[in-house]
């Protein structure tokens, strides 16, 4: 019987946005997947698909723009997770205080439900006045909307030869003084509906009649049910709360401490209030991710606190956590060697630098370590270039550098972003076999982003494609490459120069990648795929599950879709690489 895999990472509904001048852009949208320990995953899509984006959040790394708008991603890391602290008397005073405050807090849950319709009732009531919920969020996107088209034009005006392009630059002229008319009338409109709501609102004598009528009774009703008294089972849930909020904060030192204990009591305080279930564990994850790392309550013995932190990097809030995992636990490889290293740092400072950081070492010991690494990284007469800089290293040198940064610490993912892009072909085999050898060694987990497949056939066992911010196929690296249910994946596996023979035009997808400032509607590929139904222009289709271990967001694979074939060039990949090269 095969062992079972242990889930390293667990990423659900994960979505990212980016503010770019003045409009939203969703370059993430939805994506679940479990990695595992030990296993090797190649990320693929076209540029602009988001594969960088999507493993940046692992590390936090996303641009000051971006940022995650919704979705979890748990790391199980045992050796991070675990939580001890001293159950000593200072503890249990503070645990005591927290579980009376708890309990006081407890009576608003008895009233949630009248809570949320005095809230209710006051939101209509301001929506009478101004505009609705809906009506508000049409008018701000065609304000970005209009916004956005007016700085483009603009920005491009600004290109135009003054002596040469007059007619150019006064067209953009009269564009522009179209596009602030039509800007300044959508802003007048909005006020000029405002104002008849107001008036409307001011003049609606029995809606105010029976709004007063309705507030005091929902508030009479509430007040008494806040009186009541909470049951001895919620009193026990609060106990055990008391000290996953002691758990939580005591994780942070001085001031730090004292704020998370107080916003953690504040957060389910307005979580009792609103009737959130605070039993149910993802809800009290959430409760808590609004705050710090929520610190699951395990047990108590010999004077210490036990507990498991919940380890989200989707709602990291310190600096310090990052710290502890970026580099650690979760280190990058990318693309080009030449920018990721310092050029006015030697290469042995840069690597040492890392090793004292995040495992406490001093210089000379760091420096013993850091030699083993150059060794086993395979730079030779590593003692001799420790004090050289990085351009006195060759781009393939440079690269295993970087690697040997990465591996310092020894950590439980590795993600490698395109790491052989800027390298010829040799040296990318032997940086790929390098890899692969060293996780063999240490036993990490690579994640490895790549548009090129003919790379992932030497590296994963697992493979995703996203397109358009959107996971749309899943499987072993041999489903995917044999038996592939995209249109998309089949369209990237035909553009393979491998495939091509002699004489013939290599293949290329029509169209572009979709703009992922609009909402998209249907499936993301059909204005680019052959093969489009009328249901990819309508609606989103579901992840169909083809195997245990493949799984194909796509029409096609719903029992009442008509068969479709797949192209004739990956129809039997195997037999044309055997003929394409000769192969006896």
């Amino acid at each position: 019987m095969e062992e079972e895999k242990k889930v390293l990472l667990s990423v659900r509904d994960l979505n990212v946005k980016f503010r770019v001048r003045g409009r939203t852009l969703s370059a993430i949208r939805g994506i679940s997947l479990d990695i595992y320990e030990h296993e090797s995953i190649a990320i693929v899509g076209e540029s602009g698909s988001g594969k960088s984006v999507f493993t940046k959040t692992f590390a936090g790394m996303l641009d000051s723009n971006g940022y995650i708008d919704q979705g979890d991603i748990i790391f199980h890391d045992p050796a991070l997770s675990d939580t001890k602290t001293p159950y000593d008397d200072r503890a249990k005073s503070t645990i005591a205080k927290a579980e009376n405050k708890l309990n006081e807090y407890s009576r608003l849950e008895l009233g949630a439900a009248t809570y949320l319709k005095i809230k209710a009732l006051e939101k209509d009531k301001q929506e009478r006045q101004t505009l609705n919920e809906e009506d508000e969020t049409a008018y701000e996107e065609q304000l970005k909307d209009l916004q956005f088209d007016r700085a483009e034009l603009f920005n491009k005006s600004q290109t135009f030869d003054k002596s040469k392009e007059k007619d150019k630059i006064k067209e953009a002229k009269q564009q522009l003084k179209v596009l602030d008319q039509k800007i300044e009338e959508l802003e007048n409109n909005r006020k000029k509906v405002i104002k008849e709501h107001e008036a409307a609102f001011k003049n609606d004598t029995a809606y105010h009649q029976e709004y007063d009528r309705k507030m005091s009774e929902l508030k009479s009703t509430y007040e008494k049910e806040c009186a009541g008294q909470i049951s001895e089972e919620t009193k026990k849930r609060n106990a055990v709360l008391a000290k996953e909020v002691y758990l939580s904060a005591n994780r942070y030192t001085g001031y730090k401490h004292i704020k998370m204990y107080n916003n953690l009591l504040k957060a389910l305080k307005e979580a009792m209030k609103t009737g959130v279930d605070l039993n149910d564990e993802a809800a009290r994850n959430k409760v808590f991710g609004t705050v710090t790392f929520r610190v699951e309550y395990l047990d108590e013995k010999e004077g210490m606190l036990h507990g498991n932190c919940i380890l989200n990097l989707a709602h990291i809030k310190e600096q310090q956590d990052w710290d502890r995992i970026r580099g650690s636990r979760i280190a990058f490889i990318f693309q080009d060697p030449m920018t990721s290293l310092n050029p006015i740092i030697t290469i042995g400072k840069q690597i040492t630098s890392v090793i004292v950081k995040h495992q406490h070492l001093s210089e000379a010991e760091a420096k013993i370590k850091a030699l083993e690494m150059m060794h086993k990284v395979g730079i030779p007469n590593a003692e001799n270039r420790f004090d050289d800089y990085p351009f006195q290293y060759s781009g393939g040198m440079r690269q295993r550098i970087v690697i040997a940064i990465a591996l310092s610490c020894q950590p439980k993912i590795l993600i490698c972003d395109e790491p052989t892009t800027a390298l010829d072909v040799t040296i990318q085999a032997q940086i790929l076999k390098l890899i692969k050898d060293l996780q063999k060694e240490f036993g990490y987990t690579i994640v490895f982003i790549t548009h090129d497949l003919g790379v992932v056939a030497n590296v994963a066992e697992r493979v995703a494609v996203l397109y358009g911010g959107q996971m749309i196929e899943l499987g072993t690296a041999e489903e995917v490459f044999y038996d592939p249910r995209h249109p998309y994946t089949w369209a990237l596996l035909s553009s393979l120069p491998q495939l091509a023979e002699r004489d013939t035009k290599l293949y290329s997808i029509n169209g572009t990648p979709p703009s992922l400032y609009n909402r998209i509607v249907g499936d993301a590929f059909a204005p680019r795929n052959p093969y489009c139904l009328k249901i990819d222009t309508l609606k989103e289709p579901p992840m169909f599950k083809v195997s245990d271990t493949h799984y194909a967001k796509t029409w096609l694979e719903d029992p009442r879709a008509e068969k479709v074939e797949k192209p004739d060039i990956i129809r039997d990949i195997h037999g044309t690489l055997i003929r394409v090269f000769n192969i006896a």
